[in-house]
């Protein structure tokens, strides 16, 4: 990661506590910039493959036209309910599209891992089913905050 986490170090997840995290997690927050400069928040399936956050996105959508403009993206993962269990993730860059939109399953070896892993994390199936509505949003972190609250002792 290009950015280096400065507060919270005390809290901040290991590479491999995020690396766990982030593909034990279902449900992310995407946040994009409108034209107005006005933010917009949605969740999203996603999964992570060690250095880049895969989000399959409708390409009809909000986020899409936004990002198709302004490729600028943060994205938070986060779990707990009580203070003492919080943790998380921010991840922030630029998103780039991958593959063709809507993704129909034309060959493309760079979304073989990501549409492997997404079967099965999410459909518990090896191949990805396509609907014609949906393509790949690629999120290579420039910078990621993380914390995790259970490391607070007392």
């Amino acid at each position: 990661m290009a950015d280096t986490q400065r507060r919270g170090r005390r809290i901040m997840m290991t590479q491999g506590e995020l690396d766990d995290f982030l593909a034990a997690q279902r449900t992310c927050r995407v946040a994009t910039v409108g034209g107005d400069g006005a933010p917009h928040v949605g969740a999203l399936w996603f999964v992570w493959d060690g250095t880049a956050l895969w989000l399959y996105s409708i390409t009809r959508s909000k986020r899409w036209a936004q990002l198709r403009k302004d490729p600028r993206i943060a994205v938070v993962v986060d779990d707990g309910h009580a203070y003492g269990e919080l943790r998380g993730a921010e991840l922030a860059g630029r998103a780039e599209f991958v593959g063709e939109a809507p993704r129909t399953g034309e060959p493309c070896s760079e979304l073989d891992a990501p549409e492997r892993l997404f079967a099965t994390k999410y459909f518990g199936m090896s191949a990805m089913p396509h609907d014609g509505r949906h393509a790949w949003l690629r999120l290579t972190p420039e910078s990621v905050t993380s914390w995790d609250f259970r490391k607070i002792q007392g």
